[in-house]
C-alpha cells in the first residue's frame, strides 16, 4: 500500500477508525439502514462490513435462540468474544419472525429499510409470508441478500450448508495439505469470510443499480462460489489441459522457491519468489548464484519443476540464521520474506501498529476490548468502530418505538411471545 505522506492522503491513526460509542455513524454508507437476519457466519459478518462504513444495522434475533456465534469459542465472565467482533455496530433486537406478530413488525421495518441479509434455507422466509413478493411490495427499493450454502435452486438447494462444505466441494481441501497426507480444512471460517466480502460487495453492487433505476433486487449468494473463484484458473487449466492441481504442501505448483523454513533459533519464516527478479535476488542470497542462468529459471513453472534443488538452497541457508538475521538479510537484499506469527506477535508488531490493524473498542460488559479495525482506510470517509456486540436483544424496545409502537403495543407483542 502507497504510503498515505508521499500520495498526499492525511495519514490514518487508530482513532480516525474508532468513534466514541453512540457517535454519528462515520463513513460513506451512513444513511442506509441494514437488517441483519442473518446467523452463523458470512451473513453477519457482510453485515458488519456495512455497519463499519456507517450503515445503521439492526440484528434481528430469535427471542429464545440467540446467534450461535454468542457461544462459539472462548468467552469471558460467561460473555462470548466471538460475538464482539461480529456484533460491533449492530443494535441489537429480538423477534419471532415465524410469529405473526414478528411477521407484521420485520414488515414495518423492512418499509424503511434499504438492505435485509438473511441465510434460512430456501423456502424459509416464504413460508412466514417473508419472501421477497411480500418485501418488495413492501419496499420495491429493498435490497435482499440471501446467503446460502448451495444458493436458491440446484439439486442441493434445500441442504444445510455451512462453510466447512464448501471448502470441501470447492476444491481448496484438495489441494490443501502435504502430498502424502490427507485433504486438509483451514482452522477457521474461510468460505464463510470470503462469502461475506462478497455479499457486502455484492450488496453496494445492487444498491449502485438502485440508484439508476429505482428498483431493488435480489442477491443469491452460495457459500460454495466465492470461495472456488478465489482457488484461481483451475476449472481453465482443467478445460484446457485436463490438468488437476495436487497437494504441495507449503509449496507452489507454480513457482520456486515457495515455502516455509525453520531458521537457526527454532523460529519459522515464509518465502515467495513470484516474480522472477525477486528469486534471482534469494538465490545470490543464499550463495546459488550459478542456477539464475539456467533456461528454465526464467519461468514460475520452470523453478516450480525444480522445486526440490531450490528449496534445499534456501532451507540450508536459512538454517544456520537466526530469524533476526534472515528478515535482515533478506530486506537488504530486497527479497520477500516474513516472519511466521502467531497471534501473540500479530498483536505486537510494529507495522500492524501503524496501521492500526488492532484497535481498541470500549465496552460495556467488559470494559475495553482489542480487535481487528475496519478492513481498509478511506482518506475522507473513513470507516469506524462505534461499539462491540452488545447483549442479546439490548435494543428492542428502542427500535420498536422507532417504528411508533407504543409501549402497551411493545407489552403486548412481548406477553404474545413475537419478541
Amino acid at each position: 500500500m502507497t504510503d498515505p505522506s508521499l500520495s498526499g492522503a492525511p495519514r490514518p491513526t487508530t482513532d480516525d477508525r474508532t468513534a466514541a460509542p453512540g457517535s454519528p455513524a462515520a463513513g460513506p454508507l451512513t444513511g442506509l439502514r441494514v437488517l441483519d437476519l442473518a446467523t452463523l457466519f458470512a451473513g453477519p459478518l457482510a453485515a458488519t462490513l456495512l455497519g463499519d462504513f456507517g450503515a445503521e444495522v439492526i440484528k434481528i434475533e430469535h427471542p429464545h435462540r440467540p446467534d450461535p456465534s454468542r457461544g462459539h469459542g472462548p468467552t469471558k465472565d460467561g460473555i462470548g468474544l466471538w460475538w464482539k467482533l461480529l456484533g460491533r455496530n449492530k443494535r441489537t433486537m429480538t423477534l419471532d419472525l415465524s410469529h405473526p406478530g414478528g411477521r407484521d413488525v420485520l414488515l414495518r421495518l423492512a418499509a424503511g429499510a434499504d438492505v435485509v441479509v438473511e441465510n434460512f434455507r430456501p423456502g424459509t422466509l416464504e413460508r412466514w409470508g417473508l419472501g421477497w413478493g411480500e418485501l418488495s411490495a413492501v419496499n420495491p427499493r429493498l435490497v435482499l441478500a440471501r446467503v446460502t450454502g448451495f444458493g436458491q435452486f440446484g439439486p442441493y438447494a434445500r441442504r444445510p450448508g455451512f462453510g466447512t462444505l464448501a471448502e470441501a466441494m470447492s476444491g481448496f481441501a484438495a489441494i490443501t495439505g502435504e502430498p502424502d497426507g490427507p485433504p486438509t480444512l483451514p482452522p477457521f471460517g474461510l468460505a464463510d469470510a470470503i462469502a461475506a466480502l462478497t455479499t457486502s460487495y455484492a450488496v453496494l453492487a445492487a444498491l449502485r443499480a438502485r440508484d439508476a433505476t429505482g428498483r431493488g433486487q435480489v442477491v443469491d449468494l452460495a457459500l460454495i462460489e466465492p470461495i472456488l473463484t478465489v482457488l484461481g484458473p483451475q476449472p481453465l487449466w482443467y478445460d484446457q489441459l485436463g490438468h488437476v492441481q495436487p497437494r504441495t504442501g507449503n509449496r507452489s505448483a507454480n513457482v520456486a522457491p515457495r515455502n516455509t523454513y525453520r531458521t537457526a533459533d527454532g523460529s519459522w519464516v515464509a518465502v515467495s519468489t513470484s516474480a522472477e527478479s525477486v528469486a534471482g535476488r534469494v538465490m545470490r542470497l543464499v550463495g546459488r548464484p550459478e542456477v539464475i542462468d539456467e533456461p528454465w529459471f526464467a519461468t514460475g513453472e520452470g523453478r516450480a519443476r525444480h522445486a526440490e534443488e531450490l528449496d534445499t538452497a534456501v532451507g540450508d541457508w536459512i538454517a544456520r540464521h537466526d530469524r533476526a538475521e534472515v528478515l535482515a538479510a533478506f530486506e537488504k537484499a530486497e527479497a520477500a520474506v516474513a516472519p511466521i506469527y502467531d497471534i501473540r506477535e500479530v498483536m505486537a508488531d510494529p507495522q500492524y501498529a501503524a496501521l492500526g490493524s488492532i484497535t481498541e473498542v470500549p465496552d460495556d460488559e467488559l470494559g475495553t476490548v482489542r480487535m481487528q479495525n475496519v478492513l481498509f482506510r478511506l482518506s475522507e470517509t473513513p470507516g469506524a468502530i462505534r461499539w462491540a456486540g452488545r447483549p442479546h436483544g439490548a435494543d428492542t424496545d428502542e427500535v420498536l418505538a422507532g417504528l411508533g409502537l407504543t409501549d402497551a403495543e411493545i407489552d403486548g407483542l412481548r406477553t404474545a411471545g413475537a419478541l
